[in-house]
């Protein structure tokens, strides 16, 4: 027999998290996010660097860039974010 979730957190799915460097900070409440990944090339069977941006939603401002920062995926929040900050993991260590 299926069963019912009364609770609304229960039901909804795992949100899709990301990790990557802020590269930019300048705009109003939105961060750019870079995120790398490693994919493997089907003909030269060499492992290959993509990098894609992301633009989330940073309520507070605190990132900057240079930081390690977790992503979640949100809402559309306007014709480019579809992601928030969830946390700050790293800080940029030198000092420009």
């Amino acid at each position: 027999m299926a069963t019912t979730v009364n609770n609304p957190a229960e039901r909804r799915r795992r949100r899709n998290e990301l990790i990557g460097v802020v590269t930019s900070s300048k705009m109003q409440k939105t961060i750019v996010v870079r995120v790398t990944r490693q994919i493997r090339h089907r003909l030269y069977d060499r492992y290959v660097h993509v990098a894609k941006k992301f633009y989330a939603h940073d309520d507070q401002g605190e990132a900057r860039p240079g930081d390690v920062v977790r992503i979640v995926e949100t809402r559309p929040m306007s014709k480019l974010k579809r992601w928030r900050l969830a946390e700050v993991l790293a800080r940029r260590t030198s000092v420009d």
